[in-house]
């Protein structure tokens, strides 16, 4: 049997040989064959680069920071180490190096930092656009051209919920200006080219395909992105994202690295968001944001169902604030906007984005659906008054839950609210409804975050003030066979939110 082997083995090699000398001209074929042209991307990146490279600028920065103190406290303190130590001397000396006249006074020397981005001219006068980050509390801004000249700028305006920002400086020669292109017309894989000053390395040309659009990653309320696999590192800050056809397509903004080079994930503000604002800057130095004064949350699929609307779709009003437009034209909470002036609203960021980009004073038509039906209201936009101070959240321990308990419904112990009740949980005079006591830790009342002290004001959009009322209607749900319940909810402020909590 073991003798047959070899034998075999011998026929076969003539078949064998034929094999392998197949298989070496289809792996030659395919090493010989000519690559088709999109696989090394389109020929026209060279004519666009060189087209528009020359509108693309470096930035540089440089800020004062002051002295910082040198005692225990200070940035700059001397360690702490044990006597004797071998590098007590090498600390002691370096430290006296960096301490004012004759070592003492423990200030560090005032310095200069510097960094460097990119930009890019929309004007032959000498309009730049870049990013706020890139000259954020910059004492001095200078503009250096791709041959090298270098241009005093100054700032005309910035936004700092879209990260963009407008200079100006007076050019010695003529200069070579971008335009916007339409972002809304981008699909995806399409090639794009970013050209910027990664690293300080000056005017680099990189292309890739766009890799998404509308991305949300939560930096701002604003956030549209463009993602793009096209190499964008530090230093390509506030440079261009292009089409093939020259057009400034997007501000190349962030990256998502573990190292702080590229790895395929950039992400640029669209251009259909940068030519408003630099519109703005350019004409105002400042935004001006429509504003159309209500609360708004996501219409999650159990509120959908709640309210009767299929598919689960538009921007949920929370609640209205007193003094903005949308009361005087009779929006209420409860409202699902479904459209804006014509736009379409399939969650709540299409809303804030759809209102801050329209003009102050302008009358729209908001289409919302109000207990099944659809209703349209005219409203005359105000103006949304920007504030950069941050708001503390307000930490309050919970006090003991009222005793005894009224009625439990929904994972819930609810109480009627009472002049001690309101005292001890300092809920204000305007809430009415029924307060919540306890959540059951287990219920889906926990899992929506609802606590004691928020006070339920309607169940399934009907004014509840009672405990029993609350009871009754859960009740005479389950028996319609109804799957979820909706609550409007209210804070110890009188803030308002929607909660659809299951009834099964």
């Amino acid at each position: 049997m073991t003798a047959a082997i070899p034998a075999l083995s011998h026929r076969l090699r003539p078949v064998l040989a034929a094999i392998c000398l197949g298989a070496t001209t289809i792996l030659l074929s395919a090493v010989l064959m000519p690559v088709p042209a999109l696989a090394r991307g389109p020929d026209g990146i060279a004519d666009v680069a060189e087209k528009v490279i020359d509108a693309v600028v470096n930035i540089s920065t440089s800020q004062t920071i002051e002295a910082k103190a040198g005692g225990s406290e200070g940035r700059g303190a001397m360690p702490q180490l044990p006597p004797g130590s071998p590098f007590e001397e090498f600390f002691d000396d370096f430290f006296k190096n960096r301490r004012g006249p004759g070592g003492k006074g423990g200030d560090l020397q005032p310095h200069k930092t510097n960094s460097l981005g990119s930009g890019f001219i929309v004007d032959t006068s000498g309009i730049v656009v870049t990013n706020n980050h890139v000259i954020a509390d910059a004492d001095e801004i200078n503009i250096i051209m791709n041959d090298g000249s270098k241009f005093k700028a100054e700032l005309v305006g910035v936004d700092k919920k879209t990260d963009l920002a407008v200079l100006k400086f007076k050019p010695s020669k003529p200069l070579i200006a971008v335009k916007f292109g339409d972002s809304d017309k981008l699909r995806l894989g399409e090639w794009v080219i970013a050209i910027g000053n990664p690293f300080s390395l000056g005017g680099t040309v990189t292309a890739g395909i766009v890799s998404a659009r509308n991305r949300d990653i939560s930096s701002g309320p604003y956030d549209n992105y463009i993602q793009t696999d096209a190499a964008i590192n530090r230093g390509n800050s506030g440079g261009p994202l292009f089409n093939l056809d020259g057009e400034v397509v997007g501000v190349n903004t962030l990256i998502i690295s573990p190292t702080g080079g590229s790895i395929g994930i950039g992400f640029a503000v669209p251009s259909k968001t940068v030519a408003g604002v630099v519109d703005q800057l350019r004409q105002f130095g400042e935004l001006r944001r429509g504003w159309l004064g209500v609360r708004i949350q996501t219409v999650t699929d159990e509120i959908a169902e709640s309210l009767n609307i299929k598919p689960a779709r538009g921007a949920l009003i929370a609640g209205v604030d007193d003094k903005g437009p949308a009361k005087p034209a009779g929006i209420e909470p409860g409202d699902v906007v479904i459209t804006f002036d014509g736009k379409d609203i399939k969650e709540p960021k299409d809303l804030s984005r759809v209102v801050a980009d329209t003009a102050v004073g302008k009358e729209v038509d908001v289409v919302v659906i109000r207990k099944g039906q659809e209703e349209t209201h005219k409203v005359t936009l105000g103006r949304l008054e920007d504030t950069d101070k941050a708001v503390p959240a307000s930490v309050k321990s919970q006090p003991e839950p009222e005793k005894p308990v009224t009625q439990k419904a929904l994972g819930l112990d609810l109480a009627t609210l009472s002049k001690d009740l309101r005292s001890r949980y300092k809920i204000k005079d305007t809430v009415k409804g029924v307060i919540i006591t306890n959540v059951d830790s287990t219920s889906d009342a926990a899992d929506k975050r609802l606590s004691p002290g928020e006070v339920i004001v309607e169940v399934a959009q009907e004014a509840v003030s009672n405990a029993a009322d609350v009871k009754k209607r859960v009740d005479q749900l389950k028996k319609d066979g109804k799957k979820s319940v909706l609550l409007l909810v209210s804070n110890a402020d009188g803030e308002l939110r929607f909660v659809a909590l299951s009834v099964q």
